[in-house]
């Protein structure tokens, strides 16, 4: 969550919605991607932290199939990046922020644990939920209008 943390933190410089994610390997020691939210920059729409890291560990490991691959990610993922992470086959979601309001694994949605898929990843959620939350907070306390 840590390397994550750094990529919402470099996101946040960069005037994105600050929110990291990693993609971890099979084996806990072999980071295949990091990225950080960058819509702002490119344009985007679908260039949400979760989605650029799984494009990357994919292009990495030269499959779709993120089998045996965990996601971590600093914010509950959104519909679109659960979906993404549903379809990428990874085997488990950590993340630290919940988010009431757009989560799709377990707060406002749930599709990662849907039965009608056909892949239902294991969560971990509430990993350094604290730092997590608190550098959205910070990011959204400054674009706030008083």
């Amino acid at each position: 969550m840590r390397l994550a943390l750094e990529q919402a933190e470099l996101a946040g410089q960069r005037g994105e919605v600050p929110v990291g994610a990693v993609v971890v390997g099979p084996q806990p020691a072999d980071v295949l991607a990091r990225a950080g939210n960058d819509r702002e920059s490119s344009h985007d729409p679908t260039a949400h932290a979760e989605v650029l890291a799984l494009r990357d560990a994919a292009a990495s490991l030269g499959t779709w199939r993120l089998s045996g691959c965990t996601l971590v990610v600093t914010l509950e993922p959104c519909t679109m990046c659960a979906g993404a992470a549903v379809l990428s086959r990874v085997d488990r979601i950590v993340f630290g922020a919940v988010d009431a309001k757009g989560g799709a694994v377990g707060s406002l949605w749930d599709v990662v644990r849907d039965r009608r898929l056909n892949h239902r990843p294991e969560v971990i959620l509430g990993v350094l939920e604290e730092e997590c939350s608190s550098a959205l907070k910070k990011f959204f306390a400054t674009r706030r209008i008083r």
